[in-house]
């Protein structure tokens, strides 16, 4: 598995997030978890572009949600269904992080 390959969840929410995407870097392949960013269904009004970047993902409009980032083992992640490693995705997820944790707002 590599950096930017999305999966499907397994857990009780999957209507809500569909999908997860690696965001580990390959530095780390060796650990026995990857550090995923849940990629979720919401309403209009909750989207913030920078935040919360619309994706595609096999067929489905969801949205990133860097502020649930978390680490899972790699026998919780689902099938694998593409992968968002192409520069414009990428960017997009890279930016929503620094956008998470930027010291702009204290």
């Amino acid at each position: 598995m590599a950096q930017f390959d999305v999966h499907a969840t397994t857990g009780r929410n999957t209507a809500g997030t569909p999908f997860v995407v690696v965001v580990q870097s390959a530095r780390y392949d060796g650990r026995p978890s990857r550090v995923v960013i849940p990629l979720v269904v919401l309403s209009p009004r909750e989207v913030d572009k920078e935040l919360t970047p619309p994706l595609l993902i096999a067929g489905r409009h969801v949205h990133l949600n860097p502020l649930g980032i978390l680490t899972v083992p790699l026998a919780a992640l689902g099938r694998l269904v593409g992968s968002l490693a192409d520069d414009a995705s990428s960017n997009a997820i890279i930016n929503a992080i620094d956008a998470a944790i930027t010291r702009a707002y204290g």
